[in-house]
């Protein structure tokens, strides 16, 4: 049965009897130390890795909620922590970004814990840990997921920030779920611009091809260039994980998972919904961030027309009823890893204000 189609208050009924079959109390577990390096062999990318990142190192314990995409039941994968202070009876839902494991999130993890809030960080279905299956990928239906995560939680309200292709995801989320949403926290957030209208569609073979195509060179190229200013080493392991991923025999299915969710990106504009968005929102974007998906297949005249993602949050931001805009000189797409210290200023100052 579909999430949508079942009354709410049945369905929070519903997803919470599905967390208790999932597993233990979340909220008791505490964070081990963030994910070090991996060793000689894992780190190697001749050394084949699972699809769902099976035994790939997370800042915490994995737990696993099942959901529906498309046809059939899956597995949604996440994280609960529990405040390292007198907790503030506050959570913080943390979105991830496409080409991003959830390990990326250690440091404010660290830091909204240490501010005594709860955080929640799941994988979305098609990403990471969690399933992948053959199926439609929608914004819509990975916000009915998330929120079935927070019924299954039992949260009513949560503070939900997301980065990338997850601030499309918070966007379209907040959305449908208005009155759900406290505070809506977007770090160069994809979608600030409708991409259809710069660059043609694209089959789907087309881009399953081009994750077929990837070299490690080639792909550390294409990390690369999310980050400006930060040291190499340090978003090398972003590259191991998805060559290794290439070793899969599974891999064919992990391809067409990252194609249908760049489809869904293209085919689910969310620019129409910032002026709809009812919490206090703080927009966040590095000065010197170039992403934007699918721009491979853009003309360089459609290119260069192509609002970047600074210019367009400095236009976007007066359409937000309640939004306020922190850029970053020389930052590129991910602050939270290149100018950490300053973006936790500004994350917790805008959480923990009024």
């Amino acid at each position: 049965m579909w999430l949508d189609e079942i009354p709410a208050k049945r369905r929070r009924m519903v997803s919470l009897s599905v967390a208790a079959l999932v597993g233990a109390a979340t909220t008791t577990f505490g964070l081990p130390k963030p994910a070090q390096a991996a060793t000689a062999a894992d780190a190697s990318t001749d050394t084949a890795l699972g699809i769902a990142l099976e035994g790939y190192p997370y800042p915490g314990p994995v737990h696993f909620l099942p959901v529906h995409a498309g046809a059939g039941p899956v597995r949604m994968a996440y994280m609960d922590f529990a405040p390292t202070i007198a907790a503030n009876d506050r959570t913080v839902f943390l979105l991830h970004g496409k080409n991003f494991d959830s390990s990326y999130w250690a440091g404010p993890i660290e830091w909204l814990r240490g501010a005594g809030y709860r955080v929640v960080v799941p994988d979305q279905i098609g990403f990471n840990k969690s399933a992948k299956p053959d199926t439609e990928y929608t914004f819509e239906m990975l916000a009915a997921n998330t929120m079935a995560l927070a019924d299954s939680l039992g949260l009513n309200r949560i503070t939900v920030f997301g980065h990338s292709t997850g601030g499309m995801l918070a966007v379209r989320l907040t959305s449908i779920f208005p009155d759900r949403v406290d505070k809506l926290v977007l770090e160069d957030p994809i979608g600030l611009v409708d991409y259809r209208a710069f660059i043609e569609p694209q089959a789907t073979e087309t881009l399953v091809a081009a994750e077929r195509n990837y070299t490690a060179q080639t792909y550390r190229n294409f990390i690369a260039h999310y980050f400006p200013i930060l040291p190499p080493a340090q978003y090398e392991p972003f590259v191991t994980w998805r060559m290794r991923i290439a070793l899969s025999a599974e891999f064919e299915r992990f391809a067409l998972a990252s194609a249908l969710t760049y489809q869904m990106i293209y085919r689910g504009p969310v620019v129409d919904l910032y002026g709809t968005l009812k919490p206090p929102v703080l927009l966040v974007a590095g000065e010197a961030d170039q992403s934007a998906p699918l721009s491979g297949y853009a003309t360089p005249d459609q290119r260069a027309r192509m609002p970047r993602i600074p210019d367009a949050a400095k236009t976007m931001v007066s359409c937000i009823p309640r939004g306020r805009l922190v850029t970053y000189p020389s930052v590129g797409h991910v602050p939270h890893l290149e100018v950490a210290a300053r973006f936790r200023g500004d994350l917790l100052g805008f959480l923990n204000g009024a």
